[in-house]
């Protein structure tokens, strides 16, 4: 696959990042959908979506692509970009790619006969993102505890990716971490780490903590597990849409809880621009 010019279309600053990273790698990169944020003078900037997916081999759309099925995420544009407008600008021989690509949104370029592939799911864009989220899982403790993390009593559920990485840096930081987890394998793996383990299954009984971040995208923390948190608990969901937390029950019940979505972006733009820079040019090296 022979790629000169990428156009990137909407997103947060990691996509912002993403284009001038692109363009100091010599690519010719369009971009549209950043009317009110900086971007380097190597990259290009056009107004009209449609035009700058016109002059571009492959497109990149921003993680997640669409929050409502019809318009794209583009914090930075002035105008809402619908998603047909990109689309419709598509020829069916360029490539395209975006992250938690909705099936509302594949559907859309089905229709088009469009092939949209989702750089989200790939494995070492989830590896290397596993570090920006969990660091910026921890600065988000750091900041609302009236504690050090050191010697604080910390929970981790699941033991995934992010979740190995954040218990990993938990221990290191000199926390009291405890792994909560369904399979045998993973809590024997946290337990040569150093931490604490706990089943899944037995979450109502595992201790009292200053800290919990849950990974499990699934209702882990239902009204019933909620109701047994010491009420100075701070939860931090980091699971993705539908989130592992009951928010209405934690509410009523007074256990202060953050939905982290998008750390990355948030917490370190440059180097999560970077994951997903590297994470296409191997799509592009795999389809050769």
């Amino acid at each position: 696959m022979n790629i000169d010019t990428f156009a990137v279309i909407g997103g947060d600053l990691r996509c912002a990042y993403l284009a001038g990273l692109l363009a100091a790698d010599g690519y010719k990169v369009i971009t549209s959908g950043f009317d009110s944020t900086d971007l380097p003078p190597c990259v290009t900037g056009c107004t009209n979506p449609a035009q700058a997916v016109s002059l571009a081999d492959f497109i990149i759309l921003p993680v997640p692509v669409s929050t409502d099925g019809t318009t794209l995420n583009a914090p930075f544009s002035r105008v809402r970009i619908s998603i047909d407008q990109v689309f419709n600008a598509i020829k069916p021989e360029q490539r395209i790619a975006g992250g938690a690509i909705t099936e509302e949104v594949r559907e859309e370029a089905d229709k088009r006969g469009l092939k949209i592939m989702d750089y989200l799911k790939r494995e070492e864009f989830a590896i290397y993102n596993a570090v920006p989220t969990a660091e910026g899982a921890i600065q988000l403790a750091m900041e609302e505890l009236p504690i050090t993390i050191s010697g604080s009593h910390c929970l981790v559920t699941g033991y995934g990716r992010i979740g190995r990485m954040l218990s990993k840096l938990l221990v290191a930081m000199g926390a009291h971490v405890t792994v909560a987890a369904r399979k045998f394998s993973d809590l024997a793996w946290a337990d040569s780490q150093g931490c604490r383990t706990v089943e899944l299954a037995n979450l109502k009984h595992a201790g009292v903590f200053d800290v919990i971040f849950n990974t499990i995208p699934f209702p882990v923390f239902n009204r019933e597990v909620l109701a047994e948190l010491d009420k100075n608990t701070l939860l931090i969901d980091l699971a993705s849409r539908p989130g592992g937390v009951d928010f209405n029950a934690a509410a009523e019940l007074q256990i202060k809880t953050i939905w982290a979505l998008s750390l990355p972006g948030r917490v370190a733009p440059k180097t999560a621009g970077q994951i997903i820079k590297n994470t296409i040019l191997n799509m592009i090296k795999e389809a050769v």
